[in-house]
């Protein structure tokens, strides 16, 4: 199984195109979106996915009511069991809620946004992966993240170029 991460596209609508581009030349089974999409518009590149999306709320995603219609999107946590990996996917506003997930040792893994830098941590047996931001306003680089659960492996790439900026094996 192989798993997008994504997260803060906040309706760059040309960002989200490349993503959902990467994303289906990958051949990615699920796409996970940890919040700020921000508008509904961007419902019309995300349906483009090959794959399902499934994902949560953030902080600037001021339309839920759309959110929720458009994309079925009705949580600020998600867990997911990805082939025997337990998940959380929160968008990470409150730096203690994602280290008390974390250090809890409840879940394999923690997916969470928010702060827009790009980053794969340890935490006891608990992996945090941040994909940075889709849509490069912060940081000025657009990335994502790919989880590949057969071959027990994550990687943060760069959307642009293609250069990876992050890599870790399970």
């Amino acid at each position: 199984m192989k798993v997008g991460i994504m997260s803060d596209t906040h309706d760059n609508l040309p960002a989200i195109r490349l993503a959902v581009e990467f994303f289906n030349r990958e051949g990615v089974d699920l796409v996970i979106h940890a919040g700020d999409y921000v508008a509904p518009f961007v419902a019309r590149e995300l349906s483009k996915l090959n794959a399902p999306l499934k994902g949560v709320f953030g902080n600037n995603d001021g339309e839920r009511e759309g959110l929720r219609e458009k994309l079925g999107i009705k949580d600020e946590i998600l867990t997911l069991d990805l082939n025997g990996l337990k998940t959380v996917v929160l968008h990470g506003t409150d730096e203690r809620v994602v280290e008390a997930l974390a250090r809890s040792q409840l879940y394999d893994i923690v997916i969470r946004g928010h702060t827009h830098r790009h980053g794969i941590q340890e935490v006891g047996r608990t992996i945090i992966i941040n994909p940075g931001e889709v849509c490069g306003y912060l940081t000025g680089v657009k990335s994502v993240a790919i989880l590949n659960v057969k071959e027990r492996e994550i990687k943060i790439v760069d959307l642009e170029n293609g250069d990876i900026l992050g890599l870790m094996s399970l």
